[in-house]
């Protein structure tokens, strides 16, 4: 019997017509009919128990004030502006009476650099992070700081809030003039997230590594875990952990920290920086715009992984930098060097505790080894020739001495374009275990790309995903990447690893979002994404069924949308827009002569009309966007003359106009003025449609022009074509995969209805016999919900549905994931 009838209305059809694919429907439909077909007999591909994973990196403050359990913000006082402008020694002290930061030989040791000598009857207080230290009624706290004092004192070590005292002072006697550790116990007396914690002199005392941290930690371990956020990724049930980034490990000085390096404080993440005795340990600048103190190293990743049962997979830096910084390093003697860090590494999670690295393992607490298998070379480098050079060399040292570990090289930052290119078919032709692709892309690129891997080699490289989200921590983006998931299941064959991308975000030291977790310093909740990411990771199987789908009809209607023009940290002047239909007559023309009241600024920056050209004159402004014209214009040109006045970047031309978050525009000179690319907006979140490297010249005027037709987009640079582009594959809201569970027999129908509408869905299962009940969990929401501290619109439903048989039907919730697990006879 046919089973299949489209209902494709308005509602159904938001994500695509507000990217413009197809016309608005005269009316709607309450509903959306599918078929699900799937064949039980057939043997998909298996999935591994790694299949997914979790990438931490040092961003948004997701280790010290994060993961990292120290409550002391700046404990051994070594901030810099090498860290952050803003930063100096005593950021987050503040110093009652007479103090100062002293580098000098007195220090407590040659890495740890900077110590406080605090006078006679003075005192210093500590903020913590976000709004102060935070302690809980009746919990312990243990404190420890490094002091020296000629003749011996008294510290009093307190805790207290603007409300007054939160724990019972604590007495420690400094009996030693050289450096010695002290350690004393607080008990909270009451609730505070605003604590602040104080150490006071009797007499004249040399402080360092002054530190607080909670005895509840992650397994009740010393310089341990944040536990609820701990528990957070051991929830997830992870195959595996990437760490520590990202682009801490590709930027940067290769150097170490050193006398000969001259104490370089600007240096990639180097994993023995990290090992040892925690006051022994460097301290490095953050990419990301504050300080690393390493409390939370290479020991703690390779600790942690093993407690939750997830693989571990470090990642070391190949002597090219990127993230921006784009270059590489012509070292011999440093290349070697990290070549041999990199087998030392190997000999640390793996040799026995007898060897020189398993020993400095076992002094740490761990003698039996942490049974390393896959480890990564670089991260996201936009030099792949001179990346793949190196990568050849730490590859050749690694399988002579250790041929059993999986080494995985990367594609660059990109998911396409000439870099992700040149670096696949370098990896490719020299047979490489594995290659680590990273995108962040719009939710509509997540929907129309399901079928990404369906393509791939079955006999080249494996992939890693190791990094990818939707612009957004809204639960339409959950949606969109839960769409995804299905393809990367039923391409298990080929993705091997992939975790979502960041993992942490400390609410008030955000660099970068979307992120899985967000907190604070005294609580933390799950985004819409974190939910997606715990079904598909808790439910995955072992092989995938294979199964398919109905789908969509063809999407046709043009590209449609008004025209714009914008700079990003570049001042530029615009004049002579043309904009002519397909017949040739004017639908828009304006040299500026006049004013510019036809255009509406919706961007930042500053635009004027200066010496008859449009002139945005604001050098720090990011997408400066003014935009002309008719949102329903299609099958137009667009030409412009465009002068590079000032800058870091080139110029951005805007077409297919819808609002301030929809639209298409040709980036020329982005990326420091290193790429130029056409990329689109999907309610803020944007893809890349064709990239190119390539330089905007400052003071050049270049002769700019955009031809839409239908879907096709021509463009030329000059009067030469610059390249062109159909955008027409369609943003499929309906999604499914199959896979089976061996060790419960169950069959796992998963189903993402990316709609506004409910897909009723007939589902054969080939004859199976199964047991008439399901096990139903599902995640529906409002497509703009997102989580927060106070509220969770997006969490899980679970609950039975006993309607299932070999044949039978099940009506999908509008904007809905669900998982319906169904015991086979």
């Amino acid at each position: 019997m046919s089973r299949t009838r489209w209902r494709f209305g308005l509602a159904a059809t938001a994500f695509l017509v507000a990217a413009g694919l197809v016309p608005a429907p005269a009316h709607a439909e309450d509903a959306t009919d599918y078929a699900i077909t799937v064949d039980p007999t057939a043997k998909g591909a298996k999935i591994d128990d790694t299949m997914y994973g979790v990438f931490f990196e040092d961003i948004n403050r997701a280790a010290d004030g994060g993961l990292y359990a120290e409550l002391v913000q700046n404990r051994s006082f070594e901030y810099s502006t090498d860290d952050n402008a803003s930063y100096t020694p005593l950021t987050s002290w503040s110093v009652d009476g007479t103090g100062r930061v002293v580098n000098d030989d007195g220090r407590l040791n040659a890495r740890n650099r900077n110590y406080l000598s605090l006078g006679v009857g003075s005192a210093v207080t500590n903020a913590g992070y976000n709004t102060g230290v935070p302690v809980e009624e009746g919990k312990t706290y243990d404190f420890s700081v490094w002091a020296r004092a000629e003749g011996g004192t008294t510290l009093t070590v307190s805790l207290q809030d603007a409300a007054g005292s939160l724990a019972t002072a604590r007495r420690v006697a400094v009996t030693k003039s050289g450096w010695a550790k002290y350690r004393a116990t607080l008990t909270a007396t009451r609730t505070s997230s605003a604590g602040r914690l104080t150490v006071a002199s009797s007499g004249a005392t040399a402080l360092d590594m002054v530190s607080l941290f909670p005895r509840d930690t992650y397994k009740h371990q010393a310089n341990g875990l944040r536990k609820d956020l701990a528990e957070k990724i051991a929830a997830l049930h992870p195959g595996f952990v990437r760490f520590p980034g990202g682009c801490l490990v590709n930027t940067g000085s290769m150097e170490d920290y050193s006398e000969a390096s001259g104490w370089q404080r600007k240096r990639s993440y180097q994993w023995k920086d990290t090992v040892g005795p925690v006051e022994e340990r460097a301290t490095n600048s953050n990419f990301w715009g504050y300080n690393q103190s390493y409390g939370l190293g290479y020991y703690e990743y390779f600790r942690f992984s093993e407690d939750i049962g997830a693989m571990p997979l470090p990642v070391v830096p190949a002597l090219v930098t990127g993230c921006g910084q784009n270059k590489a390093v012509d070292d011999e003697a440093l290349l070697e060097r990290h070549i041999q860090d990199t087998l030392d590494l190997i000999e640390f999670a793996n040799g026995p505790a007898t060897s020189t690295w398993g020993k400095v393992r076992a002094r740490m607490g761990h003698p039996k080894p942490f049974h390393l298998t896959h480890l990564e070379v670089g991260n996201e480098e936009n030099l792949p020739e001179a990346f793949f050079a190196r990568f050849t060399r730490f590859r050749a040292a690694i399988e002579a001495k250790y041929p059993d570990i999986t080494l995985i090289s990367n594609s660059g930052p990109d998911d396409a374009g000439s870099t992700f290119d040149t670096a696949w078919k370098l990896n490719r032709d020299a047979h490489v275990d594995m290659v680590d692709e990273h995108y962040y892309n719009s939710t509509q690129w997540f929907l129309q790309n399901n079928d990404r891997y369906d393509s791939y080699d079955r006999q080249g490289p494996k992939v890693f995903l190791g990094e990818y989200a939707s612009w957004g921590n809204a639960f339409k983006n959950g949606l969109a990447e839960a769409a995804f998931m299905t393809g990367l299941e039923r391409n298990a064959d080929v993705v091997k690893l992939a975790s979502y991308a960041p993992l942490f975000a400390n609410e008030d030291y955000v660099q970068w979002q979307p992120d899985l977790v967000w907190f604070n310093n005294h609580a933390s909740w799950n985004s819409a994404n974190y939910e997606v990411q715990k079904l598909f990771m808790t439910n995955v199987g072992d092989r995938v069924v294979p199964s398919t789908a109905t789908g969509t009809p063809s999407l046709t209607g043009p590209i449609k949308g008004a025209v714009g023009l914008s700079t990003w940290a570049t001042t530029a002047a615009y004049d002579d827009v043309q904009v002519t239909d397909a017949d040739g007559d004017s639908l828009l023309s304006d040299d500026f002569s006049g004013d510019a009241s036809r255009w509406t600024h919706t961007g930042g920056g500053s635009w004027s009309v200066q010496d008859g050209q449009y002139v945005q004159s604001d050098v720090a402004a990011e997408n400066t966007m003014v935009s002309a014209g008719d949102p329903d214009w299609h099958d137009y040109d667009l030409k412009v003359k465009a002068t590079k006045k000032s800058g870091k970047e080139g110029f951005l031309v805007a077409f297919g106009v819808k609002d301030t978050g929809t639209y298409y525009w040709w980036n020329l000179g982005g990326w420091n003025n290193t790429q130029s690319a056409v990329e689109q907006a999907v309610d803020g979140g944007k893809s890349t449609l064709i990239s190119k490297p390539g330089t905007i010249e400052t003071g050049r005027t270049y002769d700019i022009e955009v031809k839409v037709r239908g879907r096709q987009v021509t463009l030329y640079l000059d009067g030469q074509e610059w390249g062109s582009f159909t955008d027409d594959k369609p943003a499929e809201p309906f999604r499914q995969v199959v896979t089976r569970d061996k060790k419960t027999g169950d069959l796992i129908v998963k189903v993402v209805n990316a709609q506004s509408v409910p897909a009723r869905t007939a589902i054969d299962l080939g004859g199976a016999k199964v047991a008439s009940r399901a096990r139903v969990t599902t995640l529906t929401a409002d497509p703009d919900a997102v989580n927060s501290q106070t509220e969770t619109p997006v969490a899980p439903v679970r609950s039975t549905f006993d309607g299932v048989a070999s044949e039978f039907s099940y009506t999908f919730p509008a904007n809905s994931i669900t998982f319906l697990r169904i015991r086979q006879k």
